[in-house]
């Protein structure tokens, strides 16, 4: 399996030399999602535009589904300029860049929208510039909505005492598995290109995710029953390696900007009708939607936010203070 994301990187890895006016460039992107997903298909508009605005002399390829491996995958390659673009979530960059995990803490947001307004705005713009600042060598470009997350398996959970003694995914970050525990369940930190196979052997009983990536990555044939704790709502971040950056021209550079600002603004539009095809498809295929008692779960998750919380303070005041 590494082998495989190895080579994938090496096939990736033709972005040499510095790059001039007259030179043309293929940028190689990636997303842990297939074709048609709407951060996929953001990002393969975005090249269409550079392409057609610089005629033909930029473009974008995309290597969708995991095509290069999972996200700490892509992000290491990022590093190394084998890939110029990486769209990971929050919850894999937080480790990285560790302001970034104020969004990755349970209801940081009150929905949905607040949390658009916050990644609009001067704090998005502010926590893309600490991306970029950082040791990290990774450019922060834009944002992406990845919707609200919430826990399925094969039993309704409308409680924290209904995830006793199930083994539940999480992404691999200390605060979600913490996270996961506090809500009653046993966090179990994997790859989400491993879940898959993971659900099927009872590895792990269930997952946590927003209703299209459980379709897509089709999850629901092996679990049925999507519980709505709303327990995490994670923006996700499309980051361009600094290796391969600094071979751009200033132009060049404005110009990818200027375009990951509507990348921005498009994906939203694009997940919005997605989110509502989903989860039609999810129950058209059985799955079945329950609720779950919300502030039963926020006061779980209290010591979580007064554990990982106090160092963003500050900055969790000015998310709540966002209207």
């Amino acid at each position: 399996m590494q082998f495989r994301y190895f080579a994938a990187a090496l096939a990736a890895a033709a972005f040499v030399g510095t790059v001039g006016a007259q030179d043309k460039m293929v940028m190689k992107a990636a997303d842990v999602h297939p074709p048609g997903y709407p951060n996929v298909v953001a990002i393969e508009n975005m090249g269409k535009k550079l392409e057609k605005e610089t005629n033909g002399r930029l473009s974008i390829q995309m290597y969708p589904s995991m095509q290069l491996g999972g996200e700490k995958e892509m992000i290491e390659q990022a590093q190394v300029g084998a890939l110029q673009i990486a769209r990971v979530s929050v919850g894999t960059l937080g480790p990285v860049v560790d302001d970034l995990n104020v969004f990755n803490l349970p209801f940081m947001f009150r929905d949905e929208a607040h949390m658009r307004k916050v990644i609009d705005g001067p704090i998005g713009d502010e926590l893309l510039a600490k991306v970029t600042a950082s040791p990290a060598r990774l450019i922060g470009l834009g944002w992406m909505d990845a919707g609200t997350r919430n826990v399925y398996t094969s039993k309704p959970i409308k409680e924290p005492s209904d995830l006793k003694g199930l083994k539940m995914r999480t992404m691999g970050n200390p605060l979600f598995v913490e996270t996961m525990n506090a809500m009653g369940g046993n966090g179990v930190p994997l790859g989400y290109d491993q879940l898959y196979s993971a659900l099927q052997t009872h590895v792990v009983d269930g997952a946590e995710n927003n209703p299209p990536s459980m379709l897509t990555a089709n999850h629901y044939q092996v679990v049925k029953v999507y519980s709505l704790t709303g327990h995490l709502i994670i923006p996700e971040m499309f980051v361009f390696s600094k290796a391969s950056w600094d071979k751009l021209s200033a132009a060049d550079q404005a110009l990818v900007k200027k375009h990951s600002r509507e990348v921005q603004m498009e994906q939203r539009q694009l997940w919005d009708k997605y989110v509502g095809e989903a989860e039609a498809k999810l129950k058209a295929a059985g799955v079945q939607f329950v609720p779950a008692d919300k502030p039963a779960f926020f006061k779980a998750t209290q010591p979580i936010r007064d554990k990982y919380g106090a160092k963003y303070a500050a900055l969790q005041q000015r998310i709540l203070d966002t209207k």
